[in-house]
């Protein structure tokens, strides 16, 4: 089932359900607790906290989603991206855990055909009722399981919360472990998250614990079933990036790169990351997010900087933000127009910043590799150390800072400077090989760093 497909039969459902099809609201969200839209819920948080009275008490959307704490995971697990479209339902005030229980598990296996011994459920460790509530529906009491905290959700900032429950889909032995989603979230991956927004929740402390402030007005429901997860599943593919809404971009990068990605191993995470990390890219610039020092324009920033990192380490020299965002344009730009409307906008963008951190690594790899030079030329036993370790000093006052953090930081592997001591520190200012390493390694760690 193509994604298309998947979208409509989602708002049919809802919306022959009673449910109004409200259009997703921009990644730059109106809340100012929040840098970037993260959940369907952010533009219904009013109607929930009993703020605004809502015109209608059953919503569904297809939302624009961007959230970066699993950024490290984009390429190394199946499922998780930077950018995604969550399709949900909602309820203010109108039905609560049993309805919602009941939607869900007939659109998924009526709507979509899952198999349903395939389909594990979790819920939080203390809510009987929604335990019972899905083994009436049919489901096994050896296929619920309970969680803590992974079945609490909130936004992560004050607002409304509530306990959850999750529908995960069996992937087989092929993607990992038996013993259901508690023991492996990649073989049993979540698909579908259904909250049952009841609490209040106050300001978090450092260790990421928070009040529970009282009681909502009235008991409602937020769900979300991740788009780009159940494509994988329905078109019978391995990961996000190999769905239709993924595979066109990352064929550009194949193109680019001049050679099909591995099954497995770093080239492999590359690949997909300049893939994925293109869409969030081209979504970001058209709803109006500019790259920046702070704020979400540095989120932007950050995910320019690693794509075109992970295209250095595939060996792709010449610009791959402009084709692959124009990429993701020509794919997605029919189901959402603002894609194409920016184009021109997207392209000037990434070209910009490509260049511009382009000059900056070029920048900090010719001065590294004038103090390595220098280093190998002194032959004394601790002059190779010293002489890199004053490179980097006269460095920090003769650049700017990106390049300063880059030799600062290549003076740590070879034991000079910054008080750190490298692998090769004993050897560093004796043996040329280490010297040579300790640059290759140094060249990629810049690229790294600078794309923080």
């Amino acid at each position: 089932m193509r994604s298309t497909q998947i979208r409509s039969t989602f708002l049919d459902f809802f919306t022959s359900r009673g449910h109004r099809h409200v259009p997703s609201s921009p990644l730059i969200p109106s809340d100012p607790t929040l840098l970037l839209a993260n959940a369907g819920m952010n533009q219904f948080k009013p109607y929930f906290l009993g703020e605004v009275i809502p015109e209608y008490p059953r919503a569904t959307t297809i939302q624009k989603c961007a959230r970066t704490s699993d950024i490290d995971n984009v390429g190394r697990t199946n499922r998780h991206a930077t950018f995604f479209e969550m399709m949900g339902n909602f309820s203010f005030g109108d039905y609560f855990k049993a309805d919602a229980i009941a939607y869900a598990w007939e659109l998924l296996t009526q709507g979509y055909n899952l198999e349903k011994d395939r389909l594990w459920i979790t819920v939080h460790q203390d809510d009987d009722e929604a335990e019972q509530l899905w083994r009436r529906i049919g489901v096994p009491a050896e296929r619920i399981q309970r969680l803590g905290a992974d079945n609490f959700w909130d936004m992560g900032v004050p607002g409304p919360c509530g306990p959850s429950s999750e529908l995960n889909y069996d992937r087989g032995p092929a993607f990992g472990r038996e013993g259901g989603p508690a023991v492996d979230g990649e073989r049993y991956v979540e698909i579908w998250n259904l909250v049952f927004m009841q609490s209040m929740r106050g300001e978090g402390d450092d260790n990421g614990t928070f009040p529970i402030l009282g009681d909502l007005a009235q008991q409602s429901i937020d769900t979300g079933l991740g788009l780009d997860r159940l494509a994988a599943i329905l078109q019978d593919v391995e990961n996000v990036c190999s769905t239709d809404l993924l595979l066109p971009t990352l064929t550009t990068v194949q193109e680019l790169a001049g050679r099909d990605y591995p099954g497995n191993g770093e080239e492999k995470v590359s690949f997909q990351v300049v893939a994925e990390h293109a869409r969030s890219i081209a979504y970001l610039i058209a709803d109006g997010v500019l790259p920046a020092k702070d704020g979400r324009g540095y989120v932007l920033r950050r995910l320019m900087r690693r794509a075109i990192r992970h295209a250095r380490v595939l060996g792709i020299d010449q610009p791959v933000l402009a084709p692959a965002t124009a990429g993701v344009i020509a794919n997605l730009g029919d189901v959402w127009p603002e894609l194409h409307h920016q184009a021109s906008l997207i392209e000037q963008v990434v070209t910009a910043e490509e260049e511009s951190f382009t000059r900056t690594l070029t920048q900090g790899t010719r001065l590294l590799n004038a103090a390595v030079t220098r280093s190998r030329e002194s032959r004394t036993e601790h002059g190779g150390k010293a002489l890199l370790a004053a490179a980097v000093t006269r460095s920090l006052h003769e650049t700017g800072t990106h390049a300063s953090r880059i030799l600062t930081s290549a003076a740590r592997m070879v034991g000079g400077g910054a008080g750190g001591k490298g692998a090769v520190a004993s050897a560093g200012g004796r043996r040329v090989e280490v010297l040579d390493a300790a640059l290759a390694s140094a060249v990629q760690e810049a690229a790294r760093i600078l794309a923080r």
